[in-house]
This record gives C-alpha cells, sequence and structure tokens, in this order.
C-alpha cells in the first residue's frame, strides 16, 4: 500500500466513525432540546405515565398523571392509532380514604374461630361465629 492509500484509509475511517457517534448522540440531543422547550413554555410541568395496559392490538388505557404539588390531576385515557380519547379524569387534590380497620372484637372472634377449627378434628365441624 501506498501512503496515500493508507491516508485515504483513515480519513474515511475517521468519517465513519464521526458519522456513527452523531447518529448516536442525535436522540440525547433531541430529547434535551425537547425538555428546555417544554420548561420554555409553561415552567417545569411534570407528566408521567403510572401505568399502560394493551386491550387489543393497537388500542391501549394509559393512565397519566399531569401537574405538580396540588394541583395534579390523573387522567384515564384511550389510546388508538388515529386518536386519544379522555375516558376519565381523577382529582388527586383529595387525598384518598383508607379503609378503615377492622374493630377488635371482630379480630378476637376471628382469632377464636382459627382456635376451634385448630383443636377441632375432621370428623368434627367448628361451630359457626357471627
Amino acid at each position: 500500500m501506498s501512503a496515500v492509500d493508507s491516508g485515504s484509509l483513515s480519513q474515511t475511517l475517521l468519517a465513519v466513525l464521526a458519522f456513527v457517534a452523531i447518529v448516536a448522540a442525535l436522540p440525547w440531543l433531541v430529547r434535551r432540546m425537547q425538555q428546555r422547550q417544554a420548561i420554555a413554555r409553561g415552567g417545569d410541568v411534570s407528566t408521567r405515565v403510572l401505568s399502560a395496559v394493551a386491550v387489543g392490538a393497537h388500542q391501549r388505557v394509559v393512565t397519566v398523571e399531569v401537574g405538580e404539588g396540588a394541583h395534579k390531576t390523573r387522567l384515564v385515557l384511550g389510546v388508538t392509532a388515529q386518536q386519544i380519547n379522555c375516558l376519565h379524569v381523577l382529582t388527586t387534590s383529595t387525598p384518598a380514604t383508607a379503609p378503615a380497620p377492622a374493630p377488635a372484637a371482630d379480630v378476637a372472634t376471628f382469632s377464636q374461630a382459627m382456635a376451634v377449627a385448630k383443636t377441632a378434628g375432621p370428623a368434627d365441624k367448628a361451630p359457626h361465629v357471627e
């Protein structure tokens, strides 16, 4: 090989490597630009996809949370290839009510019933406690 051939080969290899590096960095650059545009438009509005369930070949039900702090809203969206429909709106400004704990009397009754069931043989039936 001559010096001209090895020089053009290294130059071509360098150009190919530069092209691969640009193609690899392009998605990161686009994402970064989209984030900057969103901040410039209306501040840092948080949007999160909470869940997505496929209900058909090209249909999904997606739950999305939008907003910040006390103004969070959850949207249940129907997503197809052609359109997006809002199926339901859930506001999260009010905390969800937790189920009430079982009364202590029911717990004691249940533990008593379990104790009777353990001591009763297979032929014996434990009495039904209400």
